[in-house]
């Protein structure tokens, strides 16, 4: 045996080890039982998505795209788009222009497959005091959206910040989750545990764990997917923003869903590696900052004020 064929299969028996002597052990997921189909063993023990092979990633996918097909009856595609070269997206938002409404909230739950029972929300906006400022301890979760934009505050969207040095990629004790090249930290639902490690490292609160079978209705099922982004994730895995990967990594690139249906134009998304591209120029001219800028997550989402 090759020193790399080596390595890889320590690796697997290490996560097999792992999974069965300490997860399963401390009740954190359930492993396929005794009677559970050939299926579902091999996609639980499938290869990390990034070792895969070109005949061992199409043998996936096609099992995926027949499995999400059946179970919501209408042809499900599952992309494995790549990171296009010389690209590094970024995200940057206007707090003088988002009026609260949170459209952007369920345009992502729609493209994105999220559960709507129980709710689950990659997006979350806040309503603050004009005169407190950016203080998020006092800010307000639950305002009445039917009432935007309310005098005296103004409303600031958060979402994962697709950190260049992201603190929950480097607590995952299964590599479940990484940074790609094109800057956006994904998730590999077949690889995530639950142990809900990344949940606790992140600063942003943009990690969210399934706990029950999400609640996804047929008809309302987006059918085009990535496989690190919005294909249907199950019970026990951690879920996040991914820039909409299904979407922004096609060329052309479509905006991202929030980005797209914001009616007061208060999201700007691009290539941050591109001079020309709109972003930069709002980096570079307009007042900017960044969440938590003293902890070193150096964020790719941007805040700023146009007027």
């Amino acid at each position: 045996m090759s020193d790399n064929k080596k390595n890889s299969y320590d690796q697997h028996r290490s996560r097999r080890k792992f999974l069965k002597g300490v997860a399963a052990g401390a009740g954190l997921i359930a492993l396929p039982g005794k009677d559970a189909s050939a299926s579902m063993w091999e996609e639980f023990f499938q290869k990390h998505f990034k070792e895969l092979n070109k005949d061992e990633l199409k043998a996936v996918i096609n099992r995926l795209e027949a499995k999400y097909s059946g179970e919501f009856d209408k042809k499900v595609t599952v992309k494995t788009t790549l990171p296009i070269e010389g690209v590094r997206y970024g995200y940057a938002l206007d707090l003088s222009r988002c009026i609260g409404c949170r459209r952007c909230v369920y345009a992502c739950v729609k493209e994105n497959n999220q559960s709507r029972d129980p709710q689950i929300h990659w997006i979350r906006v806040m309503q603050l005091d004009k005169e407190k400022g950016v203080d998020l301890s006092r800010a307000e979760h639950y305002y009445n959206p039917e009432q935007v934009p309310a005098k005296g505050h103004f409303y600031m969207p958060v979402q994962c910040q697709q950190c260049e040095k992201p603190p929950c990629t480097k607590v995952c004790p299964v590599q479940a989750t990484w940074k790609e090249k094109d800057g956006i930290v994904v998730v590999d639902y077949n690889w995530c545990i639950g142990c809900r490690y990344c949940m606790a490292a992140c600063p942003y609160g943009a990690r969210h764990f399934n706990w029950g079978k999400p609640g996804l209705p047929k008809a309302e099922m987006n059918p085009v997917t990535h496989y690190l982004g919005n294909r249907p994730r199950p019970r026990g895995v951690v879920e996040k923003c991914t820039f909409c990967v299904q979407r922004t990594r096609e060329q052309p690139g479509r905006y991202p869903a929030c980005e797209e249906i914001c009616p007061v134009g208060a999201r700007k998304f691009g290539n941050l590696l591109d001079p020309e591209s709109e972003i930069r120029y709002l980096i570079e001219h307009k007042r900017v900052f960044i969440l938590k800028e003293e902890l070193n997550t150096q964020p790719k989402f941007f805040y700023f004020y146009a007027t």
